[in-house]
């Protein structure tokens, strides 16, 4: 006799009533690595790619992997000057992360 098939289970997209845009935050905050580049932004400085990589000790590619992430997450914000990137703190992103945050702790916990 054929059992049937199970039926599909669709990919949970994180804890119910936490925005998308708080979980990519969460994200962001995960790794050692990033949390060390959110550091170099303390003071509102504003930092190239290549500044990143250097003062982080990492390659560019792996900085600009890891602040596609943290830019994702809200933790910085970027703005184009000819080919150069630069990269700073993103204070508004950080606060509307964080006030999300906060209440759905409230409300599920």
């Amino acid at each position: 006799m054929d059992e049937p098939e199970p039926a599909a289970v669709a990919p949970s997209a994180g804890p119910p009533g936490l925005a998308l845009d708080t979980q990519e935050f969460l994200k962001a905050l995960g790794s050692p690595t990033r949390q060390r580049i959110m550091l170099l932004f303390a003071g509102g400085a504003e930092l190239s790619v290549g500044e990143v990589a250097e003062r982080a000790g990492i390659s560019q590619a792996t900085a600009s992997q890891q602040l596609t992430l943290l830019r994702r997450g809200r933790v910085v914000t970027s703005r184009r000057d000819g080919k150069t990137v630069y990269y700073r703190a993103d204070r508004d992103g950080v606060a509307a992360a964080l006030a999300e945050l906060q209440s759905y702790l409230k409300t599920c916990c």
